[in-house]
């Protein structure tokens, strides 16, 4: 039997299976929740399927469900990017971009990005999701991801922005009457703070820059928090020493107020070398939007990256 079946609920169907609910389903889409209720049984009506099991306090696909959404899902990928760079050939990229990006590397690094990018394409409008959450970008409908760190195996092209270069660093006042540290072990003496979070605190790893294992070295401190930007804040005002990635000091290492210490040592908050790539989609078929904003990125960006360049000697050693 031949079933007319509502585009616009197939998306909805799948917005509410990235979204985890019908609640945040209609808040990405700018609707009640009664609508998206009322179209996903209209949906279930015309399959003649239940796609859903309905919980108190969560929604659950159902066999039939999850084999549909397996199903439909390249479909509808493939008509709204095929639609989208049709409408967009030959014209100025517009829409809507979305972004996703770990809070502090977003807030400091992404958002830069996002205004630059915006002048030069006024018709285009961003949706810049931030969170510290492992986000599937093809499950979450977003157009560009920024990984920071371990980079899993993936369908979408990674393009490498650079290495995750980490420098410890104090503030002059803390620095100040005190014997500055000349060895990784004589941290020991001193306050480091930490970021704490869903992993617990973080660890601190070193070794000689010829060296290939890392060292862990327990260190302690005055102060954890599960905010890197709170950390960097303590850090200005004279209380510790901070391990941070190059993106989230560089403007402090290059005005002064936060100074490199023990540099001839490489310093990580994993026993592993990690890097900073961007995610998109493999398609042949790529919305001008998408390939538009990765050109402004990789230019902008450069090589080495803009946040390694605070002074000559933070080049790759």
């Amino acid at each position: 039997m031949k079933r007319n079946l509502d585009l616009n609920a197939l998306r909805t169907f799948r917005l509410v299976v990235d979204s985890g609910g019908f609640t945040a389903a209609a808040h990405r889409s700018h609707r009640a929740v009664s609508s998206v209720s009322r179209q996903i049984a209209a949906l279930e009506r015309g399959l003649g399927q239940t796609l859903f099991y309905r919980h108190t306090r969560a929604v659950e696909l159902t066999e039939a469900g999850a084999r549909y959404l397996e199903a439909i899902r390249p479909l509808l990928d493939q008509l709204d990017t095929t639609t989208e760079t049709v409408f967009e050939q030959g014209n100025e990229p517009s829409g809507v971009l979305t972004i996703n990006a770990p809070v502090a590397f977003g807030e400091r690094q992404v958002v830069p990005l996002v205004h630059g990018f915006i002048r030069q394409y006024p018709k285009l409008k961003t949706e810049l999701r931030l969170t510290d959450r492992f986000v599937d970008p093809v499950r979450s409908g977003s157009d560009i991801t920024f990984r920071v760190g371990r980079l899993e195996d993936s369908s979408l092209i990674a393009r490498r922005l650079g290495p995750m270069q980490y420098v410890l660093a104090a503030a002059p006042a803390y620095l100040a009457g005190r014997r500055e540290p000349t060895h990784p072990e004589h941290l020991l003496d001193h306050d480091c703070l930490r970021y704490q979070g869903d992993y617990g605190r973080q660890r601190w790893f070193w070794r000689e820059r010829t060296d290939t294992d890392f060292e862990r070295l327990d260190i302690d401190g005055s102060l954890y928090s599960d905010d890197a930007t709170s950390l960097r804040a303590a850090a200005l005002l004279g209380q510790g020493i901070v391990l941070f990635p190059t993106w989230l000091i560089d403007r402090e290492l290059a005005s002064g107020e936060l100074r490199p210490i023990l540099t001839d040592w490489q310093w990580e908050v994993a026993p592993e070398d990690r890097a900073i790539h961007l995610l998109y989609s493999a398609a042949r078929l790529r919305p001008p939007k998408i390939q538009a904003f990765v050109d402004h990125v990789l230019q902008t960006v450069g090589d080495p990256p803009v946040w390694d360049r605070w002074r000559p000697s933070a080049q790759p050693g």
